[in-house]
This record gives structure tokens, C-alpha cells and sequence, in this order.
């Protein structure tokens, strides 16, 4: 996929489209898209709301309006996020965000201060103001054919607690995904990887695998502190066999970035990555991709986007 050559986001004002997705968070921030579109059009820009009550009707949505509109903002969580890339990239139309979700780890890349609503509203709507630059994004293929990913690629405990959250239907919001952390622990056993990097073949055996393109993950984990969406590259993160016990102290050290100097952590830049194993589903920006083998490629320089100061 190749980036469009020439810029167009050349005037401070726009023509708008807000995507909304009205359950993110459990609907906690269902007004987000409404102080959204106030504050866009109050900046002068032409705004055009869209919402759906699926993820699938959002998107069809979306594409039949692809000519109304210069940027799309997409209100929610990194499932939105992960709409947005899929529908933008390799076009001249912008994206930009406003994190309204449960995990919101691309935005927390981005430098947002998650939680805070209003002043992320606000952020989006300043950023829109200026022009946008070219972020990379990851390509992911495989079984399930190929999925853009904007954040991190996950294939391995952090995979496996997204599997189980999903299919927990209480609690719900954010406290899902701790109950899953905790399940997940007692069933914690190291996985056997056959991997590449950069065409260099490698196997054994880790309980956490992933390959970022962004900084966070699973709602907060640093996992790579030195990841840049505009270097041309990924990091394969991985945590080699640990006990039960060490796991668990080593996950606080995750959402702090201070893992990276633990002996059992690796991290590694790579342009292409081959992951295999058995009985492992890939996660791409909290979304579901589909079971191991994947092969993930940097498309650097691949989507337009309204970055905040």
C-alpha cells in the first residue's frame, strides 16, 4: 500500500465526518460525539455526523460518504481506531482521534491523557487545525487474509487475555480485562514460537509475544517505550518463560515502560515478522485477526493523521 504523493490538507478548515461508536466503554462517554461535532463546528469546519450500532453498518457507512470529507474522527476505542486505518489508508483523507473506548491504547501513543475527556476533545480539535503528517502502520496476513494495524500486534498471553474478554459478557468497561489478566495467570504456561525477523529464523519458547508499532497496549501497558510511528520500523517485544509468580511482578513494571531492562524481556526492531504457534489468536488494536501463523510488514508512511501537540 502506498501513501498518496502530494498533500491536500492544506486550509485550517474542513469538511468533517464524526464517527461515533455509542457502546464504547460501556456507553460511559455516549455524549463524547456530540461535544465532538459542537466543538468542530464552532471552529468553522463543515461536520458531518455518522453513527451506527455496528461495527459493520459503521463502515459501510462510512465508505459511501468517503468524497464528503477531508478527515474522519472517530470517536471510541482502538476497535475505532482500527476502522478508521482500515478505511484511510494509501488515500489522501485524514484521520483523527478521540478517545472515548476502554483501552484507547493508540491514543495513549499519541500522548493523550486518557480519562480526560474533555481536554481529549479538545486536543482533536486543535490538532484538526493544523495539517496532518504520514504515520506507518503494520500489515498483518494470514488465514484471515490481510487487517492494517495502527498500534500492536499481540500473539501471546496479552492475545489470550483479549480472547477471554471478549468472551465475557460481565463486567463490563475496563475491569473485564483485569478479571481476565487473573484467569489467564492461573493457566499460564510458556508457548512454543517458531518466529523470523528480518528473514532471520528463530524458535522457543515465551509467554508473551507482540509486534508494536505503537507504544501501549491492552489498556495501558507500555509495552514499547521506543517505538515511533514514523521510523520505518516495528519492535517484536517478548517475554521469555517466567514462573506464575514472576509474572505477576513483572506486569506493574509493564504499564510503567520499566520492563525493557529485565532480563527476561527482549526487544528487537524488525521491518518484517513471522510469528507461528499452536493454539494462539493474533490481536491487532484490541481487535481479533485470527489464529497463528501471521506475517506482520511495516507499510511506513502509510496513513495521514491529525497528531496533537
Amino acid at each position: 500500500m502506498r501513501p498518496a504523493r502530494h498533500n491536500r490538507h492544506v486550509s485550517s478548515a474542513r469538511h468533517i465526518v464524526v464517527a461515533v461508536n455509542p457502546t464504547a466503554a460501556a456507553g460511559k462517554n455516549a455524549r463524547a460525539g456530540d461535544e465532538t461535532v459542537r466543538q468542530l463546528e464552532a471552529a468553522g469546519h463543515a461536520v458531518i455526523r455518522v453513527q451506527a450500532e455496528s461495527a459493520g453498518a459503521l463502515r459501510d457507512a462510512l465508505a459511501a460518504r468517503t468524497a464528503e470529507f477531508d478527515t474522519l474522527v472517530v470517536v471510541g476505542g482502538d476497535g475505532m481506531v482500527s476502522l478508521g486505518v482500515n478505511l484511510l489508508a494509501a488515500t489522501n483523507k485524514a484521520l483523527a482521534v478521540v478517545p472515548a473506548g476502554t483501552g484507547n491504547d493508540f491514543a495513549r501513543g499519541l500522548g493523550y491523557e486518557v480519562g480526560d475527556l474533555a481536554g481529549s476533545v479538545a486536543r482533536t480539535v486543535a490538532a484538526v487545525a493544523h495539517p496532518p503528517v504520514r504515520i506507518d502502520l503494520a500489515l498483518v496476513a494470514g488465514a484471515h487474509g490481510e487487517r492494517l494495524v495502527a498500534g500492536v500486534v499481540s500473539a501471546g498471553f496479552d492475545a489470550l487475555v483479549n480472547e477471554r474478554a471478549n468472551r465475557m459478557r460481565f463486567p463490563r468497561g475496563h475491569s473485564k480485562y483485569t478479571i481476565a489478566i487473573f484467569r489467564e495467570l492461573l493457566a499460564l504456561r510458556p508457548r512454543r514460537y517458531e518466529l523470523s525477523v528480518d528473514g532471520v529464523l528463530g524458535s522457543g519458547e515465551a509467554v508473551l509475544i507482540s509486534v508494536a508499532n505503537n507504544s501501549y497496549m491492552g489498556g495501558g501497558m507500555w509495552v514499547s517505550p521506543a517505538s515511533a510511528l514514523s521510523d520505518g520500523l516495528l519492535e517484536v517485544f517478548r517475554v521469555h518463560p517466567v514462573s506464575r509468580r514472576r509474572l505477576v511482578r513483572l506486569l506493574p513494571t509493564v504499564f510503567e515502560g520499566k520492563h525493557v531492562v529485565e532480563p527476561e524481556v527482549e526487544i528487537t526492531p524488525a521491518r518484517s515478522v513471522t510469528i507461528d504457534a499452536a493454539g494462539v489468536v493474533a490481536y491487532g488494536d484490541g481487535e481479533r485477526i485470527g489464529p497463528l501463523p501471521i506475517q506482520v510488514d511495516v507499510r511506513p508512511q502509510s496513513l495521514w493523521l491529525h497528531r496533537p501537540n
